[in-house]
């Protein structure tokens, strides 16, 4: 006996410190895991956990159990500075664990001691709600063995039960945390379930009871409470969590037990996804209630173009989606969308950059510090700027003194002055009493006297009550607004589970057509279950915000006060004023060039004339006349065109402009063609006729009609007029307006002038004109080719190519040709045998001083050979007197003398120079004229041609 109670002391000992410890070691000892448990020491092997003694200050150990047993007491030990364990005067046991399902009751409570998981030696207590009978026994025992000693008892209804049934709500109430709005939320929504159950008009048969925990506003401590409320009785018939992340979690959780979500204080955009959250509503409208707001003050101030920079969180990034959208809808252009996640810096510097004017900013209010510090050091505020801001920042943040920022109280109070604000209204401004039979200011003093007297701006969720208050009355009427429908299909309030759908859709279908007068205002839900309120407008006036108007949206109605101030004249503009200014030509410089192209004109008419005139004149025939009349005429066309090249926007309208153009086009194009194709056909059959071979010339020049230069101007004009033809039909010119770069004015004006220009275009422009510039420019080439290659012909058929070619390639390089080229030229026309001008007087007079001298030369030439031909006659009689029997005998077989030529045979006819091969007494300008003197010893009478013969003895 003594020692089975040894064994169960022993066993009830708590876990304890080995007692050799020293506190000087700066550690704590190793202490004995729990019976069915060990412990598990972090970052240690096994044979270190062997050989260690002790272990760190703040060295943490964690316990475990073995099979289906949990640890009930501490679970997690430190080392303290002192030397000793954690809570180490709190058991650490290991348990086996009973089945969960004994600790819910439907329609009925289930208390447990002690509290906590139901482990062996825990006791359960069972209790039926209002209306409904235990059946079975009302104390279950947890047993060493891990299983209950009783069966589960049920609550079944009690049909002569004539009292109230309780409905129950479970409340998620955050009393710390981020957002504390809790401790002024949860008195409100208790103040409306007691007046909801003291009315006989409102669920008579049932009365509403709050069972609700502290989230802390923390997502992860709210999982944890979320099921405790699902797995423990009573079962709850709607869900009301606060805080958007916590919200978040039990909407998209609730669905898997047909649970309406109604919460009080959420406002994340995200909530408002139907998909996501099909059972959600909400009392707090959503953070995007702002935007109609913001876009009916744009259109209000005629403003078509704003700026957004945004704080990188999700609550204002999906604000600001919204915003793109409805501002997108209305016309509105977002122009620069900046974001940040610590340091604004380069974000307002970008706004800075990209001249936004209108700027929406979502951010909070320790960011805002920040983003108007640096608003200031860019001078990004002032008559020319407007902020929109978020309404629910305290009444004097800018004036908080930030170590976070380097600028001073002045500074801040600078840069905002003249922001807009928008705010949610959650109080009605008006005093009427909705469907509690309470004014919204009698609701703040029965508040304030709940909360004690507490200080307001003290009291977390202050602002947010009366939307608390109204979702407790939103609940409350739908609820009562299904009992009807529930009683036509056999159904009750009473009857709901989480397997119940039926019951959740009418409850779904009664909030969804809710619309009641609330003290935050009319309560109604739009189709993604937000509220739908008014939105307060302030502007920050000389240091304090000022009422400037109300925005319903729900009836899309804008209450202007008309008290808004503004730094300049009135509301900026909302980008830089661009004025469209259109640039004409110069009247003077018009004028100018005009009488210069009548003059080139004019001049035309009289050479055309005096052409006409003299068309009998053989010099004038001889130049082809009719070309030159084409030539003049083409000129006269492309000189016109100067007119309606100066006709602009100032002279005609923009409908008539067209015709402008189409007439430019045709008079320059046409204007071209006939003017250069007249000189270029010139100079075409002069390279065609002249520079073949000799024996092709003569006939060449007796084939040069009239109506071959006539058909080749034909075709010129005919290819100009075909691709002008097919360029206005299938791209016809119209008027193109071209913008320069932007200028400013001299005065200090918040405007720009941009400077335009109307000319001519098409869409494929530039293919166009580089078909007609290529088209143009090989003609223009081969015109210069042809007219150097002809520049030292001269013919009477046309006596003016070469000055056709000079006006073709270039006047000033006439002056390059020198003396010599002209000698050059003189030549070349005796080998093409082409007649001499013989106007020109001075080439006639030194061709007959050549003449002269060439007889002079000829005289002596002959005198020279006829004295040779003495001496070889004397040297051959000579030679046959020495020899003449041995020249007869040494050619007995020479042909007869009578066969042998005569030396006299070989002179030529009398008046004919005599062949020569000694060209030593020439002048040296005759020295190399192979043409006339040869230097080869066969030169016959044959080789002088018969047309040289004539000019040389003229």
């Amino acid at each position: 006996m003594a020692q089975l109670l040894f064994l169960i002391i022993l066993s009830a000992l708590p876990s304890f410190v080995v007692p050799i410890h020293n506190s000087s070691s700066g550690g704590c000892a190793i202490i004995r895991p729990p019976r069915d448990g060990g412990i598990r020491y972090r970052g240690l092997t096994q044979e270190q956990i062997r050989s260690v003694q002790i272990l760190p200050v703040d060295y943490e150990i964690e316990y475990i159990c073995r099979g289906n047993r949990v640890i009930v007491g501490p679970k997690v030990r430190k080392c303290l500075p002192n030397g000793t364990w954690t809570d180490i005067a709190q058991h650490s046991r290991c348990l086996l664990l009973c089945p969960r399902v004994w600790t819910s009751l439907e329609n009925g409570r289930v208390m447990a001691k002690p509290p906590g998981p139901p482990v062996e030696g825990s006791l359960l207590h069972y209790s039926c709600h209002a209306g409904f009978i235990l059946e079975g026994r009302n104390i279950s025992h947890c047993t060493k063995l891990g299983k209950w000693d009783a069966p589960k008892p049920t609550c079944l209804y009690d049909r002569n039960y004539t009292g109230k049934k309780k409905l129950y709500i479970g409340a998620l109430f955050p009393m710390s945390g981020g957002w504390p709005g809790g401790q002024a939320c949860m008195p409100s929504a208790q103040m409306a379930l007691d007046l909801v159950n003291n009315r006989s008009d409102i669920l008579p048969d049932y009365e509403l009871e709050l069972i609700h925990y502290d989230s802390l506003c923390d997502p992860g401590e709210a999982t944890k409470l979320l099921y405790d409320l699902l797995y423990t009785e009573p079962i709850k018939i709607v869900l009301m969590p606060g805080c958007s992340g916590v919200s978040t979690l039990v909407a998209e959780a609730a669905r898997m037990w047909n649970l309406i979500v109604l919460s009080y204080g959420s406002s994340s955009p995200a909530l408002s996804n139907r998909q996501r959250f099909p059972t959600f509503f909400r009392t707090h409208p959503s953070a995007t209630l702002h935007n109609p707001t913001r876009v009916q003050l744009f259109q209000k101030w005629k403003w078509t173009r704003i700026a957004t920079i945004q704080q990188t969180t999700e609550v204002f990034t999906s604000t600001l989606d919204d915003l793109e959208q409805r501002v997108k809808e209305a016309g509105i252009e977002i122009s620069v969308r900046q974001s940040f996640l610590t340091d604004p810096a380069v974000a307002v510097k970008n706004l800075k950059r990209q001249d936004a004017r209108i700027i929406v900013g979502l951010f909070y209010e320790t960011e805002a510090r920040k983003v108007f510090c640096e608003v200031y050091k860019e001078k990004l505020y002032g008559k020319k700027y407007v902020w929109f801001l978020i309404g629910w920042y305290a009444d004097n943040w800018f004036k908080i003194k930030d170590p976070a920022i380097n600028c001073t109280v002045e500074n801040m109070a600078e840069a905002v002055e003249g922001h807009v604000t928008t705010e949610i209204v959650m109080l009605n401004p008006e005093t009427v009493r909705g469907v509690s039979n309470m004014t919204s200011q009698e609701f703040i003093a029965a508040l304030m006297s709940r909360l004690g007297g507490k200080n307001p701006e003290e009291t977390g969720g202050f602002q947010e009550a009366p939307l608390a208050y109204d979702a407790v009355w939103a609940l409350a009427l739908a609820l009562n607004k299904t009992v009807a429908p529930l009683k036509a299909k056999g159904r009750r309030l009473e009857d709901f589970n989480y397997n119940n759908h039926d019951i959740t859709s009418e409850i779904y279908r009664a909030l969804n057509t809710s619309s009641f007068e609330g003290v935050s205002g009319q309560v109604v839900f739009d189709a993604q279950g937000s509220r739908m309120a008014m939105t307060l407008i302030e502007q920050l006036q000389g240091g304090s915000y000022k009422k400037i108007g109300y925005y319903d949206s729900s009836q899309k109605n804008l209450s202007w006060f008309g008290n808004d101030v503004w730094i300049g004249a009135g509301p900026p503009a909302d980008r830089t004023v661009v004025i469209e200014e259109y640039r004409f030509l110069s009247q003077k410089l018009f004028a100018a060039v005009s009488v210069f192209a009548g003059l080139g004109i004019l001049l035309g008419i009289l050479c055309l004339t005096f052409n006409i005139y003299n068309g009998n004149v053989r010099y004038i025939q001889n130049s082809q006349p009719y070309l030159n009349n084409m030539t003049a005429v083409g000129c006269m066309m492309a000189l016109a065109a100067v007119f309606p090249l100066g006709i602009d926007g100032h002279h005609v309208h923009t409908s008539q402009f067209p015709v402008v153009c189409q007439f430019r086009l045709w008079l320059l194009g046409l204007g071209f063609s006939v003017a250069y194709g007249s000189m270029f056909t010139k100079i075409w059959w002069v390279h065609t006729l002249f520079t073949k071979k000799d024996e092709k010339k003569e006939k060449k020049k007796q084939h040069l009609e009239p109506w071959k230069l006539y058909a080749t101007v034909g075709v010129l004009l005919a290819i100009d007029f075909l691709s002008l033809m097919i360029w206005q039909i299938v791209d016809p010119l119209h008027i193109t307006v071209e913008k320069f770069t932007k200028e400013a004015p001299k005065e200090d004006l918040d405007v720009l002038i941009q400077p335009l220009l109307e000319h001519c275009s098409s869409e494929k422009m530039n293919t166009w004109l580089g078909v007609v510039y290529g088209y143009k420019g090989l003609l223009l080439l081969l015109g210069i080719f042809l007219a150097y290659e002809t520049k030292s012909v001269s013919t009477e058929k046309i006596n003016d190519h070469r000055a056709v070619g000079m006006a073709i390639y270039n006047v000033a390089m006439r002056r390059l040709i020198t003396r010599g080229e002209w000698q050059s030229e003189q030549q070349d026309t005796l080998k093409t045998g082409s007649s001499t001008n013989n106007n020109d007087e001075e080439k006639s007079r030194q061709l007959e001083r050549e003449n002269r001298e060439l007889q002079k030369i000829i005289q002596e030439k002959e005198e020279r050979v006829s004295a040779l031909r003495n001496q070889l006659a004397e040297r051959q009689a000579l030679r046959n007197r020495r020899q003449p029997s041995t020249g007869q005998n040494q050619n007995h077989n020479a042909p007869p003398p009578s066969s042998q030529q005569d030396p006299k045979s070989l002179l030529p006819p009398p008046g004919y120079p005599n062949p020569t091969t000694d060209n030593h007494s020439l002048p040296p300008s005759f020295s190399n004229s192979s043409n006339l003197y040869p230097t080869d010893s066969k030169m016959s009478r044959n080789h002088c041609h018969n047309s040289q013969i004539p000019l040389l003895y003229k």
